[in-house]
């Protein structure tokens, strides 16, 4: 797999942090990767080495200049909502076939492995007809689903990984990010997904210390791929 989608069951569930993980992981092996991450919304750019495409840059080690921004997050937009709202509320339209030609285009001129995340969850409107669904679908590469071990976290992966299905999408890995303060163990979390996730790998990624970023579980992810 040369490019990997990587998507979520909701918002805040860890995509950054998981794609981060995975390009540093890689970086360590002396592999070649890069990632991009087209749509932002909430972005603030007197905060940009704290956005989701500034910690990206900086798993590649690079600096979260403007230029380097915009090459891996061309669409960014102000207000923290979905990109049909955020859009609308600056007067603007996502275009979706220049998001599904822009990630060819990056596929097609690196021949590295590409990370490219998604936004939100699978079902988040990116403008008035398209959803991160229909993104996918057009692209169909593997999937990398992110999942919570909140409560409520088993019911919104299964359905997620039923509508990846129906659209003939391939999950890969479903990753357990820990959520703080969770009443339900990551162990148990990942245990029930496993059982009805039609032998699909589950994995968990524990909430890590403050400044460490490297876990075994992003080597058993990468190992997939």
């Amino acid at each position: 797999m040369t490019a990997v989608f990587v998507t979520s069951t909701g918002t805040d569930i860890g995509k950054t942090f998981v794609t981060a993980g995975l390009i540093r992981h890689f970086r360590n092996a002396v592999r070649a990767v890069d990632a991009i991450k087209p749509v932002v919304t909430g972005f603030d750019p007197a905060a940009a080495a704290n956005s989701d495409p500034g910690l990206l840059l900086a798993a590649l080690g690079r600096p979260a200049l403007s230029d380097e921004i915009a090459r891996i997050s061309p669409w960014r937009f102000h207000a923290a909502a979905s990109p049909d709202i955020a859009a609308q509320r600056e007067g603007r339209a996502l275009d979706f076939n220049a998001l599904v030609e822009f990630c060819r285009q990056a596929m097609a001129v690196r021949k590295t492995k590409l990370f490219i995340e998604g936004i939100g969850g699978i079902m988040v409107p990116l403008d008035a007809r398209h959803t991160v669904l229909d993104w996918m679908t057009a692209l169909r590469l593997p999937l990398i689903l992110v999942a919570g071990s909140y409560l409520g976290t088993i019911s919104h992966t299964l359905t997620a990984l039923h509508v990846l299905a129906r659209r003939n999408l391939s999950t890969v890995v479903v990753v357990v990010s820990e959520t703080p303060g969770s009443p339900v163990s990551l162990d148990e979390t990942i245990a029930t997904i496993s059982r009805f996730a039609d032998s699909i790998e589950v994995v968990g990624l524990p909430r890590l210390p403050p400044g460490v970023d490297t876990h075994p579980t992003f080597e058993r992810i990468a190992n997939l791929l």
